[in-house]
């Protein structure tokens, strides 16, 4: 019986194996069946089933797998779906916890949705799991420049400034305070004697130290110690910093006015339109009801072209942190008037503001430009003026308020010097002497509002405002685009293009109107799917008979470009916005018409921070299906320029360089975690360093001929000076063809520049060459250094 018995179990134990092997079997070529479906929720189900039951056979089927899970997630997230596609994750994650691909698909999700934080934890997985996976790479180096602004590591590498802050809290220890409290370490603790806090940005109260320090002061603090009593410290509240002073001057600033005010009547052949008024979105916060920053920040000593002060430096306001009832009272204080004596004539671009913060009785930090220090200034750019020329002995006149915890100067305005007006610094009235008086001053203003009811309002970022401004940007464009146009259709109605940027003046209507008894040739169809607001398409549909469609998205813009094509006298039908013919707005290229191709399309293949535009390559394989033969891609390929460098800047802005400048605490290991490789938005042109090298050209990315792309190159480099090669800085030629190219780099570039910066520096001297190791992948080029 014993051996009947086991028998028994045997066989039951061989009946469920074949039973398990048959349903395993029998789900893989559901599963099969189902992808060729494309049921790819029915074949991941079938999937999950097979590795639970199956646990062998995860390595052979992991490929198909993870493509199922992808396009299941997909379609999950079409349909708004959010936790069922993060289930799907989750169980892929048990079945596959150290698969990078995977955790780089859900750190993807996560960051599409905002979730930057836990985006951020599966690309640094994906990244420690495979450190050569290179989208994930990519990915881990983007969330981290949202998580850690660069900021913090020129905050940390400041040494001035945490050596002064470091004196203050000494003094005040010494003095008798016995329990500290860094803002920002949470509440819900006994009273404290010192606060001390360093929340503060350019325009001094952004990052809501007024509001901080009055929660503080009710709920934290021990009341602050009375005046002019000599009394031990440690039995009263106090802050650091005690105070600060905020200052102002106007200046004139090329680099400024460029990107916050359109400077020009016609760009390419294109008229402006009067009626259409261009602000930035600091003009345009002063009348929102949202609380938007009303200012930008510039590191003015670094600002290309330089400034120049039209008045001298003039005290905005003062604040005392250790006084409760005056936080309290900044918010509910009235506007009040500033002037500003102009003491050199030029063009009022700008306000600028800094400040200067009391630590205490001893220690300062100033924020002026002529300091060398982490924080950046506040600027209040001049915007809506009917004329922007000061000159000696006139009066920039301005109202300063603190509301939604921000620092707000508006109703910027010049008074003449023959106005003869007395201004007071924060007087509300005006002191004049007579009703003709009055006239002339009132003659003599020029107020920050200009349009009237019937303009169009357009706000820009300040980078759509510097490419509207970028001429050269625009005649390029208009060359090449003509060029096209006419290899395409030589008719006479083309003849009169302006190919070259110098044309015979007829424009679209008068070529029209002359040759009305011909009969209309088919128009030419042109895509611009460039990013922001691009008048391109106008620019095209002057060149001749086409159809011209933009893929702006803001309802605003597209009335601004609506506006500025009827003031060039364009058929209705010959400008149009794409994105409203599209069923399905993800899908962007595509057939303008079931039977129709396109002959030109404008791709973005740079973004501004100087970077190369993601799945700008992948873009290009498809526009390039969807050409007419002889059409062709906007540019047609890019080649990378890059030099080698000796830059300190570049290394204090992107890690913490050691315990030093930290005053002995280890902090460069933990915060470098989120250091990235590649330094962003720099101007080359003011950025401090030593060229090591001459230009090189390092990669080629053609749009039109992928046979002629490398994802690898290396590439020699001549070094012609001695020193430490810290950086590559690198930037683009943009060919639209053979003829028509722009550079990335010169003056009227709406582009910034980037740089790879080196984990250690090395050390070379004239004579020697390095070979650079560039490989791009997808969107992301990287480059290394070998001896």
């Amino acid at each position: 019986m014993p051996n009947s018995n086991a028998k028994f179990h045997c066989n039951h134990r061989g009946g469920r194996e074949a039973s398990r092997r048959e349903l395993v079997s029998r789900s893989l070529q559901s599963a099969q069946h189902c992808l060729e479906d494309q049921d790819f929720g029915t074949a991941y189900a079938h999937y999950l089933l097979v590795l639970n039951l199956a646990p062998e056979l995860k390595t052979s089927v992991k490929e198909t797998f993870q493509f199922t899970l992808f396009k299941w997630a997909e379609e999950l997230d079409s349909l708004a779906r959010i936790q069922d596609l993060f289930n799907c994750y989750e169980q892929a994650l048990e079945l596959y916890p150290n698969d990078e691909v995977i955790c780089n698909s859900m750190g993807e999700h996560l960051f599409r949705m905002g979730f930057r934080d836990e985006a951020a934890g599966y690309f640094h997985k994906a990244v420690k799991l495979n450190p050569d996976f290179a989208d994930a790479k990519e990915n881990f180096y983007r969330v981290a420049n949202w998580l850690v602004e660069r900021w913090h590591f020129i905050m940390l590498n400041d040494t001035k400034r945490n050596l002064t802050y470091l004196k203050a809290i000494e003094n005040a220890v010494h003095s008798g305070c016995k329990s500290v409290l860094d803002i920002g370490t949470g509440t819900g603790i006994l009273r404290v004697s010192l606060v001390v806090t360093e929340t503060v940005d350019a325009g001094l109260f952004g990052e809501g130290i007024v509001e901080s320090l009055i929660h503080a002061w009710e709920h934290l603090l021990l009341q602050p110690k009375p005046k002019n009593q000599d009394v031990s410290t440690g039995d009263y509240g106090k802050v650091i910093p005690a105070s600060a002073t905020i200052f102002g001057m106007a200046v004139e600033c090329k680099e400024i006015r460029r990107h916050h005010r359109v400077g020009t009547q016609e760009v390419a052949g294109v008229r402006l339109s009067n009626s259409v008024q261009f602000f930035s979105p600091t003009y345009a916060s002063a009348g929102s009801e949202e609380t938007v920053e009303p200012y930008t920040t510039e590191k003015l000593s670094r600002i290309p072209g330089g400034y120049i002060p039209l008045t001298e430096p003039c005290q905005v306001m003062t604040v005392d942190f250790n006084n409760l009832q005056e936080l309290k009272s900044l918010a509910a204080r009235k506007p009040w008037k500033l002037s500003l004596p102009v003491t050199d004539g030029g063009i009022l671009d700008a306000i600028v503001v800094w400040f200067v913060l009391q630590l205490d009785d001893e220690h300062t930090l100033s924020t002026s430009p002529s300091e060398e220090t982490c924080w950046e200034q506040a600027v209040y750019p001049v915007q809506g003026l009917l004329d922007y020329s000061v000159k000696t002995g006139d009066t920039v006149m301005m109202e300063v308020c603190c509301q939604d915890c921000y620092l707000k100067i508006q109703k910027i305005s010049s008074l003449t010097s023959e106005c003869g007006m007395d201004v007071g610094d924060r007087d509300d009235t005006l002191s004049l002497g007579n009703e003709a008086e009055l006239c002339n001053a009132l003659a003599g203003l020029q107020t920050t509002n200009k349009q009237d009811g019937s303009d169009q309002v357009c706000v820009l970022e300040s980078t759509e405002i510097a490419l509207l401004n970028n001429v050269p940007y625009h005649e390029c464009f208009k060359a090449a685009m003509g060029k096209v146009l006419l290899s395409l259709n030589p008719s006479k109605d083309l003849q009169s293009m302006d190919v070259d940027g110098h044309g015979s003046g007829m424009n679209l209507q008068e070529s029209q109107n002359n040759s009305s008894l011909d009969a209309a040739p088919d128009p030419l169809y042109i895509l611009d799917v460039s990013e922001g607001f691009s008048i391109l398409p106008i620019i095209a549909g002057k060149l001749g008979p086409v159809r011209a469609y933009s893929s702006i998205e803001k309802e605003q813009h597209q009335a601004a470009l609506s506006v500025i094509s009827e003031a060039n006298h364009f058929p209705k039908e010959t400008l149009e916005f794409w994105l409203s013919h599209l069923e399905d707005e993800s899908v962007v290229l595509q057939r303008p018409k079931s039977d129709k191709l396109w002959s030109i399309i404008v791709l973005d293949v740079i973004e501004t921070s100087g970077l190369i535009q993601q799945e700008v390559m992948e873009k290009a394989a498809i526009s390039r299906c969807l050409l007419h033969s002889g059409g062709k891609i906007f540019p047609q390929y890019v080649l990378v320029y890059g030099m080698l460098v000796e830059s300190e800047s570049l290394l204090l802005e992107s890690a913490v360089q050691g315990t030093e400048p930290t005053l002995g605490f280890n902090i460069a290991p933990f915060i470098n975690q989120f250091k990235v490789p590649v330094r962003v938005y720099l101007d080359l042109s003011t950025l401090p360093c030593v060229p090591l090298s001459k230009p090189a050209e390092l990669l080629r990315l053609d749009l039109m001929n992928p046979l002629l792309n490398s994802s690898s190159r290396e590439v020699k480099v001549q070094i012609c000076k001695s020193g430490q090669v810290t950086a590559i800085p690198f930037w683009y030629h943009i060919h639209l063809d053979e003829d028509h190219s722009l550079n990335t780099s010169d003056e009227f570039s709406h582009w910034k520049q980037a740089a790879v910066v080196l984990d250690e520096p090395i050390h070379v001297q004239v004579g020697d060459e390095l070979v650079l190791d560039v490989q791009h992948h997808k969107s992301n080029i990287s480059i290394t250094v070998k001896r």
